[in-house]
């Protein structure tokens, strides 16, 4: 069996059941990148086997860092190779929009496949449970606080991010004034521009279904499935999403490369105001009140955060969120990155 079909098999028994005999436990597994890269990426950049020496490791450095910033838009360094338990351990930097932050990764030796961690395959231990991570900067307060997340729809950082808030934004509801912005550059095609579009018309003229829309996408990526989901109405939502290309371009900018920001991605400058304002420069940013902060990306670290921005707290702060972190990617299954690394990743 390939090492790609042994990590889908033990992906597979795993997610299977989560109080499996083994105890194999998700809380332990530290994941940072997309769900697309847990059962590991085939990237053929090489294709030799058994090479051992550092000029063949730097060859795989080089092409991993490249594939990265190329397919997913993450941005990393390699500081460090070793190798370790027949792999190559890779230390790795990783940009972000509050500066660099460590992980380490795995890669096989001939450059093939990318494992984002390792798996313990650990006990559990009884009573563990994960802890959310309390903000780390002071938060701008206000009565009602101003909540933006801004976002790429298929990135796969983002789509954590938003995996995370949700919750946090169904129970504070109008005790924050949140929505969901984009970002004004896209990094995953014609899709995503178009995708962004629906939803900004859902979120405003649609609102009260927005949340049961965008649930069933993050789930499925699949937006038909989406829009049948929540009920919307497409009639409606088909005049918005035109209105909102004329005025703001967004198919002349994709179809014109000239005006692509770097050469390689179009514009989408629905948010391009807000983007300017906060300095917006990947997916995920989470703005405040006016103000750039991190958080880790669980409901319960976002609660947190949110929490410290009010004068006044309500009592809904007391609740208890879910301190796992979501998964990078669709699908509501599953968890993500450690604390230490969940706020690390972006898109951008």
């Amino acid at each position: 069996m390939t090492n790609e079909g042994k990590a889908q098999k033990l992906l597979d028994e795993i997610t299977k059941d989560p109080k499996n005999k083994k105890k194999i436990s998700w809380k332990k597994i530290t994941m940072i990148v997309s769900v697309l890269f847990v059962i590991s990426l085939t990237m053929n950049i090489l294709g030799a086997e058994n090479i051992t020496n550092f000029t063949t490791a730097d060859s795989v450095v080089s092409n991993i860092e490249t594939f990265l910033g190329d397919n997913y838009g993450v941005q990393a360094t390699i500081t460090n190779v070793e190798q370790e338990s027949g792999l190559y351990k890779l230390t790795m930097e990783i940009a972000s929009p509050e500066g660099t932050q460590p992980m380490t990764s795995y890669a096989t030796k001939d450059g093939s496949l990318l494992f984002p961690s390792a798996i313990a395959l650990v006990i559990e231990e009884a009573g563990e449970q994960p802890v959310a991570q309390q903000p780390t900067q002071d938060v701008p307060k206000s009565d009602k606080p101003k909540v933006e997340l801004f976002v790429m729809s298929h990135c796969p950082f983002g789509t954590q991010a938003e995996k995370g808030m949700l919750p946090v934004a169904e129970l504070l509801g109008d005790d924050i004034d949140f929505e969901i912005k984009f970002v004004n550059y896209a990094m995953h095609a014609e899709k995503e521009v178009n995708e962004q579009m629906r939803q900004v018309c859902i979120q405003d003229e649609q609102t009260d279904k927005y949340f049961a829309y965008l649930w069933s996408f993050l789930d499925s990526d699949d937006y038909e499935q989406a829009l049948n989901d929540a009920n919307i109405d497409t009639t409606k939502l088909d005049a918005c999403v035109t209105k909102l290309d004329a005025e703001y371009k967004v198919t002349e900018l994709l179809e014109d490369k000239s005006t692509w920001v770097s050469g390689r991605f179009p514009q989408f400058n629905v948010h391009a105001d807000e983007n300017t304002k906060y300095g917006v420069k990947g997916s995920p940013t989470f703005v405040i009140n006016g103000q750039q902060v991190s958080s880790s990306r669980d409901s319960a670290s976002y609660l947190a955060t949110v929490c410290a921005a009010f004068n006044d707290a309500p009592e809904k702060c007391d609740e208890e969120l879910s301190s796992a972190q979501p998964s990078a990617g669709f699908g509501l299954s599953g968890t993500g990155a450690t604390a230490a690394t969940a706020a690390a990743a972006t898109c951008g």
